[in-house]
């Protein structure tokens, strides 16, 4: 195979574009001598990529960890050749993509037809390369890769905040409604609430929210297609400036979380707001487990009775045991009254640590919210209210900014 001229492979202004930032890393697996060549002469005339190993066999070893396949630092890129034996190629493309989100696979392939394309991409490729190589195509594929990596570096990302119950009905998605909407509302900060409950999912109904089109599940199916439009269409807009992806409505057939795709599709969240607050559904697997480890903080919440507080034992002990770093787990003790059958010293003292905040018991004037669907207006003159604003306030305040004086606040200084 013959390599063009330089100048005759693509113009000069992505050229240009591509040259002012720091070669990308590439690693391959199982790809042919002549494609292995070109990409040599490739890395050779343009300083675009740098090329590290090459392996010939997919290795697909359990116990063989990526790092030790792929060398450590992880390869921005990793081209895996599907001709050799696809089965092979889209499992150690799965193994990557949920080990090593960070890097984008480019499957390279003779076969172009469309089953074959979407059974690379399913296995967590985003790029389909035909040989031989078209320049034209791995110039723009690179191009791509490129473009994150610089949309990451100049972006600041979100904080994910993880809230998950110790039990049902602690009042999680109460919590967290109400406090995603001061943080939009009262210090216009761009925040968004993920509802991750497999079905039935109330943060929509609490918010006042109704008709959703599609949920935060089906999103994480079509990673492969996602961009700022593409999210648009799973958005619900409240009043207070809060956005949320919803769970499903009703009751779904249990769908299977592509390896990775939890942590690509929060980081893809993340470069887009400044807070992301996740609604888990109560129980520790492996898709949660997925996400706690991306989290910034993780609020458990939990209520004093005897239930809740033996569940939340067990639960910051097995966390501690998933590696989740204990310094980023809080506990948060909702509908708190000073007269309760289980002691704040108490509790303290079974779980090991303090408990980080306490949301005041109103259960009938959070009742009322819930129903009427707007926290912000219902909850104006409330001690609830006053209590999850001093918190949004303790994150969410800009430096040398004031709360804004409209809305809940303005009716707090009457």
């Amino acid at each position: 195979m013959s390599i063009m001229p330089v100048k005759d492979m693509f113009n000069s202004s992505a050229r240009d574009s591509l040259s002012r930032h720091e070669p990308l890393s590439v690693v391959g697996i199982c790809v042919d001598d002549e494609t292995w060549r070109f990409l040599k002469l490739f890395a050779e005339s343009l300083a675009m990529i740098q090329l590290r190993l090459c392996s010939g066999d997919y290795r697909v070893q359990d116990h063989e960890s990526v790092l030790e396949y792929l060398g450590d630092p992880t390869p921005e890129i990793c081209l895996v050749d599907f001709d050799k034996d696809r089965r092979s190629a889209a499992s150690v493309a799965e193994r990557i993509h949920a080990s090593a989100p960070e890097t984008a696979i480019f499957a390279v392939s003779h076969q172009s037809q469309p089953d074959s394309i979407i059974e690379a991409m399913r296995s967590g490729c985003s790029e389909y390369l035909v040989k031989p190589l078209n320049r034209e195509q791995l110039v723009t594929a690179i191009g791509r890769v490129a473009a994150r990596r610089r949309d990451k570096k100049e972006s600041s990302k979100a904080q994910l905040l993880g809230f998950i119950g110790a039990k049902g009905g602690c009042g999680v998605t109460t919590v967290i409604t109400q406090f995603g909407a001061l943080l939009a509302n009262s210090y216009s900060r761009k925040t968004l609430i993920v509802d991750l409950h497999p079905e039935f999912g109330d943060a929509a109904l609490y918010l006042g929210l109704t008709k959703p089109r599609y949920h935060f599940f089906e999103l994480l199916e079509n990673t492969e297609r996602m961009d700022a439009d593409f999210l648009q269409s799973f958005l619900m807009h409240h009043s207070s400036g809060l956005d949320l992806i919803p769970a499903p409505d009703g009751s779904e057939p249990p769908r299977e979380v592509i390896p990775g795709a939890m942590s690509q599709t929060c980081d893809f969240l993340r470069l887009r707001y400044e807070f992301v607050l996740v609604d888990l559904p109560p129980g520790l697997n492996d898709d949660n487990l997925e996400l706690l480890r991306d989290c910034d903080q993780l609020y458990l919440v939990t209520v004093a009775e005897v239930s809740a507080v033996r569940n939340l034992v067990r639960q910051i002990g097995h966390l501690r045991r998933k590696d989740i770093a204990p310094e980023k787990i809080q506990v948060i003790l909702n509908r708190h009254q000073n007269r309760s059958a289980v002691t704040d010293a108490q509790i303290e003292k079974v779980i090991g640590q303090k408990i980080f905040w306490r949301v005041p018991n109103q259960y009938a004037q959070v009742m009322k919210t819930i129903h009427e669907g707007d926290p912000v207006a219902q909850l104006s003159n409330s001690e609830v209210a006053r209590n999850l604003n001093e918190w949004a306030g303790a994150i969410g305040r800009k430096p040398g900014t004031e709360e804004k004086k409209s809305g809940i606040l303005g009716l707090w200084n009457r």
